[in-house]
């Protein structure tokens, strides 16, 4: 089964940090560009960043850079998003999808994880 599974969300006080994790089963995660994508409530989606899979490399949104990373890990075919420096602003569902290249289309999706920034 093709599936992708995020995890690792949470309440988490400004500045703080996060760890998610978007972890592929049933095929080969490495074979595909991954981005992390967020959706606040009354919001459009929004994209966060991407890393590709022909040479690693990551982008990120303006919002985000600098504080978010995305990395790789082939031997556990998961993709990591590693947020520090926390804004409520921040706070929103955040899902990971996979796609032939970063650009799209982007036709895999996880179920989201909630990311909650907040005293």
């Amino acid at each position: 089964q093709v599936q992708l599974v995020e995890s690792g969300g949470g309440l988490v006080q400004p500045g703080g940090s996060l760890r998610l994790s978007c972890a592929a089963s049933g095929f080969t995660l490495a074979n595909y560009a991954v981005g992390w994508f967020r959706q606040a409530p009354g919001k459009v989606r929004e994209g966060v960043s991407c890393i590709s899979n022909s040479d690693g490399s990551t982008y990120s949104a303006l919002a985000v850079k600098g504080r978010f990373t995305t990395s790789r890990d082939n031997g556990k075919n998961t993709v990591y998003l590693q947020m520090n420096s926390l804004k409520p602003e921040d706070t929103a569902i955040y899902y990971c999808a996979t796609a032939p290249e970063c650009r799209g289309p982007y036709d895999n999706w996880g179920q989201g994880t909630q990311v909650t920034v907040s005293y």
